[in-house]
């Protein structure tokens, strides 16, 4: 009898310990499904009632910007803040600093220098992906993406171009962008102060190695357009600081 139930525990402790291992598996394989890489029009960042301060370098270009690169799952949730013992360290990408001045800029109040932006993102979004690469990978890889996407010029080639008062249909943008990078993107839109609908974000797919863009396996949930949608100028987009 005695030795029975120590066979019994046996089997069962070994029962226990395959499950317990299957599970640490999974949860190292499903860190995350895919990413999304999301950039923003600034004019229309900035043309809203919440308005914007220009970056301590000076106005943006108008061109698209890098909002950030953030892990998913494919049901639609994410992981977020995954290690705080990995936070943001400047010195990691003080040779990057000019590009992200430039194609990362900061647009929040009171005016900055991008530095506090790309912490959140990084510790928020990146710490998450540290099985794929490390912070300057991170935003290295963004980076790449971006010019990848090509997302101006996309729209420009099509006759889509920021003018103030023109207007264009959501499948008109869609259509444009995914001609170019090949999968359909996801538009956030929001509203100028008249509560015109204008094109705000692009969201956009990319492979668990963040280096292909995808198929989107589920859409985010943003702000809908309307059947109009404005690509506001920066002509009409005032900052903070100059008002």
């Amino acid at each position: 009898m005695h030795r029975d139930i120590l066979k019994w525990n046996g089997r069962t402790f070994a029962i226990i310990y395959l499950v317990i291992q299957c599970f640490a598996i999974l949860s190292v394989a499903k860190d995350f499904d895919f990413f999304y890489f999301v950039q923003q029009w600034p004019a229309s960042y900035c043309d809203s009632r919440r308005g914007c301060c220009y970056p301590k370098t000076g106005k943006p270009a108008e061109d698209f910007s890098i909002h950030g690169l953030w892990p998913n799952y494919d049901d639609g949730t994410y992981p977020s803040n995954c290690d705080s013992s990995n936070p943001f360290d400047e010195s990691k990408v003080s040779n990057l600093e000019s590009e992200l001045e430039e194609h990362w800029p900061t647009l929040a109040c009171p005016s900055g220098d991008g530095l506090k932006f790309w912490r959140h993102e990084w510790e928020k979004h990146g710490t998450c992906a540290e099985s794929v690469f490390d912070e300057r990978g991170y935003f290295e890889s963004a980076l790449a993406l971006k010019k990848k996407a090509n997302l101006l010029q996309a729209l420009e080639s099509a006759g889509i171009k920021a003018v103030d008062g023109k207007y264009y249909t959501l499948s008109q943008i869609k259509d444009e962008i995914t001609k170019a990078v090949g999968y359909a993107p996801f538009i956030e839109c929001n509203v100028d102060p008249s509560g015109n609908h204008q094109l705000y974000q692009v969201y956009q797919c990319v492979d668990a190695s963040a280096s292909e863009f995808i198929q989107c396996p589920v859409f985010p949930h943003g702000r809908a357009c309307g059947n109009k949608v404005e690509f506001a100028s920066f002509s009409s987009a005032s900052s903070r600081d100059e008002l």
